[in-house]
């Protein structure tokens, strides 16, 4: 159950003084992600070969997200800190330039799978990890490539916090996901329906506010219905209930 993994932590101040959360906003480039660019990242090695630009992605953050958190806020740190991650987890090739994770003991795990390390993480590629599944391969929706996902929203797949339960060092929270489905999917035609799912994740931290441990869950099925559903269908599908399952 949920409860299990939302205790009430005592409530600290997330990014507290100059920890790398807090020192971001002053490295310029995007507004809501750190260690994107700056000196920092001069010699970053990028999957594609430069940063990723965010603007289409955000635009359809600022257009559609169902929260405004104040600057300042745990909640606005937070989602500042899972932007974060998820584009290290994504984008940066090498474990060794990913500033928002534990530099040695780093592990996620989804839906209550066995953990992977930050190495393993990297090799597979972010989303490939977040999409895991225990199915046998004839039975999975998605298993390919990351690109085969990426193609599928050519805005981008935005990202918000919904709720924050508890501060650090277990820091839980409910995060809502989304993009519109206005690329192919595996021989599937683009729709132009939204897509989305909405999940729960525990980050623990340090007292660096780097991420030492991730564990999120959600209804994996039924996001990936939504690729597979006519328009209406999908539309329909797009309310879906976290749950811990390890399908």
């Amino acid at each position: 159950r949920f409860a299990v993994f939302i205790q009430t932590q005592p409530t600290l101040p997330l990014g507290l003084s100059r920890t790398p959360l807090a020192m971001a906003s002053a490295e310029g480039g995007d507004k809501y992600r750190s260690f994107l660019h700056g000196d920092g990242e001069k010699n970053t090695v990028w999957r594609h070969g430069f940063p990723p630009n965010y603007d289409l992605v955000n635009k359809l953050f600022e257009e559609e997200r169902t929260k405004e958190w104040p600057e300042g806020s745990l909640e606005e740190k937070v989602q500042r800190l899972l932007k974060s991650w998820e584009m290290e987890m994504v984008h940066k090739v090498r474990p060794e330039d990913q500033k928002s994770v534990h530099p040695k003991n780093y592990s996620a795990s989804t839906n209550g799978l066995k953990p992977l390390t930050r190495e393993e993480v990297a090799a597979i590629g972010g989303y490939n990890a977040f999409l895991a599944t225990t199915l046998p391969p004839e039975h999975r929706i998605y298993d390919s490539g990351m690109s085969t996902f990426l193609t599928a929203f050519p805005r981008g797949f935005a990202i918000e916090v919904l709720d924050v339960y508890s501060g650090p060092p277990r820091v839980a929270f409910k995060f809502r996901h989304w993009g519109y489905m206005e690329g192919p999917f595996k021989g599937h035609p683009p729709h132009g329906q939204r897509v989305e799912f909405f999940g729960v994740c525990v980050f623990h931290v340090n007292e660096h506010t780097r991420v030492e441990k991730a564990e999120y869950f959600y209804e994996r099925g039924n996001f990936l219905a939504g690729f597979l559903s006519s328009p209406a269908a999908a539309a329909a599908s797009a309310s879906g209930c976290p749950v811990m399952r390890a399908n």
